[in-house]
């Protein structure tokens, strides 16, 4: 799980980084990142729409963005991150999940250096 201090949650918080910050996106991600000079880590938000499916389905596609963000913990700049997942997403098992995160996040500079 990822912790408190790495979650981003209030709806404020989510839409001043839809308006300032800048966007990436791949066939299966959106992500918007915006810089975050109060914290030495990133913060992360996820968005998983009623559209792309039930609650089951919603909940997989979560857990295995939280997943490859704790893999990738100590790679991360300190940024706040908006995922928004799309509906391919809800055809594709973990792995292809967190392969098309880590292709979305380096086309948006997220990683540093070692990636």
């Amino acid at each position: 799980m990822v912790e408190k201090a790495y979650r981003i949650k209030k709806n404020g918080d989510f839409q001043f980084i839809y308006k300032k910050g800048k966007s990436v996106a791949n066939r299966q991600f959106v992500v918007y990142t915006k810089p975050n000079k109060n914290l030495e880590h990133f913060r992360l938000g996820i968005s998983v729409s009623k559209k792309i499916g039930n609650a089951v389905v919603r909940t997989r596609i979560k857990r295995a963005i939280r997943e490859n963000f704790k893999v990738h913990k100590e790679d991360m700049l300190p940024l706040d991150i908006v995922v928004i997942a799309r509906k391919p997403a809800k055809d594709m098992d973990t792995l292809q999940i967190q392969a098309s995160l880590e292709h979305v996040l380096k086309i948006a500079k997220a990683f540093n250096k070692r990636i």
